[in-house]
C-alpha cells in the first residue's frame, strides 16, 4: 500500500541525512522525497512516499518522531490532503506533430517553457493521476528527459 508522510522539521543540518538513514537502514523504500523551508524560516517541511502495509507504517511514523529535530509527522490518508506535483517533460518533435503536441499541452494546462526546432520542453503540474496521463500522451511523440520534483502535499484541515 502506498503513503504519503509528511514530516514538518528543524531546517537544520544532517535532518535529512538522519531521516533518509532511518528508512535506507530499516529496508524501506522511499519512492519521492520533497523538502523545502516553509513560511517560518527556521521549519522545513519533507513529503515522502512510500510503500508498506499499516503496520510498517506505523513503526516508521513512530521511528521518525524519535528523531532528533522532527516535530511532527502525519500519515495522511485518501482525501485528507492536497497533493501537487511538478513535471518537466522534454518531447521530440517535428514540423508534422508540434502543433498536435501543443494541443494536448493546452488540454491540460501544461505549459510550454522551450522551444528547439526538434523539441519542446513542457511543465505540467498536477495530482500525479493526471501528470502520469499527460506522460502516456506525450509518449507517442518520444520523451526524450524528463524530471519530476516528487509530490509535495498539505492536509486539507
Amino acid at each position: 500500500m502506498r503513503h504519503t508522510i509528511s514530516i514538518l522539521v528543524e531546517n537544520k543540518f544532517g535532518v535529512l541525512t538522519r531521516v533518509a538513514g532511518l528508512f535506507s537502514g530499516r529496508g524501506y523504500n522511499i519512492d519521492t522525497l520533497n523538502v523545502g523551508p516553509t513560511h517560518d524560516p527556521k521549519l522545513s517541511r519533507m513529503t515522502i512516499v512510500t510503500h508498506g502495509d499499516e503496520a510498517t507504517l506505523e513503526q516508521i511514523v513512530k521511528q521518525l518522531n524519535k528523531l532528533p529535530n522532527v516535530i511532527k509527522v502525519q500519515d495522511f490518508h485518501e482525501g485528507e490532503y492536497v497533493d501537487r506535483e511538478l513535471v518537466l517533460v522534454k518531447v521530440a518533435v517535428d514540423s508534422k506533430s508540434r502543433a498536435e503536441a501543443m494541443q494536448i499541452t493546452d488540454i491540460f494546462r501544461a505549459k510550454i517553457v522551450d522551444v528547439q526546432p526538434k523539441s519542446l520542453t513542457i511543465e505540467i503540474t498536477g495530482a500525479e493521476s493526471k501528470v502520469e496521463k499527460f506522460i502516456g500522451l506525450m509518449g507517442s511523440f518520444g520523451v526524450t528527459e524528463i524530471t519530476r520534483t516528487g509530490k509535495v502535499a498539505l492536509p486539507r484541515k
